[in-house]
């Protein structure tokens, strides 16, 4: 009876003995049944609400960072295990292994061109030129940014696809598989954009076509001829060509004919762009034979207003400036001689800066004409006015001589004249009869003999060179005269030849 009575221990062993028991027994099991159904539901929610958990994870990066940690201080421990496991979860090379055996370029040498051993295979050439940097006068160059596209077929890399679609790659691509060796002739620096990476761009067709597209900027030689210059309009031309492929192994050629040349909306300091227009040539080459070029050419038209602002207005105004000595009396030496030099000089710098900013040529240019004229101009002003005062001391002196032998003592008679005044002569040894004479009529008067009136017009016009030369001489105010008129008219005659020439 106590045994019966008190509780025992094991109350759960006897629970699972009496289930076991009813089993053996054959006792209907529908309640492990709806144990099982109620389990398999819990299983079910807990994998709709996983990914929810994951996305309200508030440290997402827990498990990365102990990844990292775990590979940087646990590689000893683990031997490496988990960087394999890293590895094998690096998607990027994975793509990049399977686009490799999609083309197969492992199973072919692409240090061969396609179809080795044929014909030779075209490579067309599409240019869109993105902008004109610079254009240097001094150094005979142009800098240019332009997109290059190349298109051809390598069978090679045919591969199958059901939608007919291409596949584009970057530049990690192209280094593995052979590409046209396409150069710039006479080009003195070039590279490829390489911001944010490498401005490469490889297109592939299931057919096997390819596009290959980068962009680059070139400096290259333009051979300029500055005999019209400013006026000039210049040719240049970036040329294209294969450096190891001859025409027997490489064939250039312009996509769409003169399409393939696109430009944008280009606009220069200096110069205005007339053309753009592509041509095509051969090359021949004495120890290797002959070989496909392209000429991208354009036609440069240089603006004149700078230059008409910058060199000619002052050069034309500085020749104006050189005639206003003409008007100013010959008897004003400081005057007119600083004016001379000034307009000299001045000409002189002109020259000077244009001739810094060109090339130094040595055949003469355009602006070289009109300058060193413009000089010539400015110069023969102040030759003019030497000229002037040598005839007009001449002329003095000899009315000087003339005073001596009619008696008047030399230094009285000059500041009688009135053409030199010292202070130191007194004037009033003359006597008064004296002062309403005119010397210089007197002997102006003197020399010229007394003819008849009839045969004055007939002498005149049989006047010889020598009889003028003596006139000029005699009468040296008029050479300021004739220059006012002959100056400007020589001046004006010859900008109208120049600019009808080189305009």
């Amino acid at each position: 009876m106590a045994r019966t009575q008190e509780p025992s221990r094991f109350g759960s062993v006897e629970f699972l003995d009496s289930s076991f028991r009813q089993r053996e027994t054959g006792i209907p099991s529908s309640y492990l049944v709806m144990k099982l159904v109620l389990l398999t539901l819990r299983l079910l929610c807990l994998a709709c609400l996983w990914p929810v958990t994951l996305l309200n994870n508030p440290y997402p990066n827990r498990k990365k960072n102990k990844d990292v940690y775990l590979a940087e201080h646990g590689k000893n421990r683990f031997r490496g295990r988990i960087d394999y496991k890293l590895k094998r979860k690096d998607s990027t090379k994975s793509l990049l292994i399977k686009t490799e055996q999609l083309l197969r370029i492992e199973d072919h040498d692409f240090a061969m061109r396609p179809g080795f051993g044929g014909s030779a295979i075209p490579v067309g050439i599409d240019v869109q030129v993105e902008s004109i940097d610079s254009i240097s006068e001094v150094n005979m160059d142009f800098t240019m940014t332009l997109y290059l596209r190349h298109y051809w077929k390598d069978e090679r890399l045919a591969f199958p696809s059901s939608s007919n679609l291409s596949r584009t790659f970057d530049g990690r691509l192209v280094k593995k598989i052979w590409k046209p060796d396409v150069f710039f002739v006479h080009s003195k620096r070039s590279f490829i954009h390489d911001t944010t990476m490498e401005n490469i761009m490889l297109r592939v067709y299931p057919d096997g076509n390819i596009l290959y597209s980068v962009r680059i900027t070139v400096t290259s030689l333009c051979s300029m001829d500055f005999s019209r210059f400013p006026l000039d309009t210049q040719n240049c031309s970036l040329e294209l060509e294969s450096y190891a492929y001859a025409e027997n192994d490489l064939m250039l050629y312009w996509k769409n004919g003169n399409d393939s040349l696109r430009t944008d909306e280009i606009a220069l300091s200096q110069f205005f762009i007339e053309e753009f227009h592509p041509s095509h040539g051969l090359a021949l080459y004495s120890s290797t034979g002959w070989y496909n070029r392209l000429y991208i050419n354009f036609i440069l038209r240089r603006h004149i207003f700078f230059f008409m602002l910058q060199t000619y207005f002052p050069t034309m105004l500085m020749v104006v400036l050189s005639w206003v000595s003409f008007w100013i009396d010959r008897r004003a030496v400081p005057a007119r001689v600083s004016l001379g030099i000034t307009t000299v000089l001045t000409m002189s710098t002109i020259i000077t800066g244009v001739s810094a900013s060109m090339p130094q040529v040595s055949y003469v240019k355009a602006v070289d004409i009109y300058l060193w004229t413009s000089f010539l101009f400015v110069f023969l002003s102040v030759i003019e006015y030497a000229v002037v005062n040598y005839f007009t001391t001449k002329e003095e002196m000899k009315k000087l001589e003339q005073l001596k032998l009619s008696g008047y003592d030399a230094s009285q008679a000059m500041a009688f004249d009135g053409c030199f005044h010292d202070q130191d002569i007194e004037l009033s040894t003359f006597p008064l009869s004296d002062l309403n004479t005119d010397p210089c009529m007197s002997s102006r008067n003197s020399t010229t003999p007394d003819l008849p009136s009839v045969l004055g017009t007939r002498l005149r016009r049989r006047r010889s060179i020598r009889q003028s030369v003596n006139h000029i001489m005699n009468n040296s105010y008029k050479i300021d005269s004739y220059s006012r008129i002959f100056f400007p008219l020589a001046y004006f005659l010859f900008n109208i030849i120049y600019w009808s020439i080189y305009s």
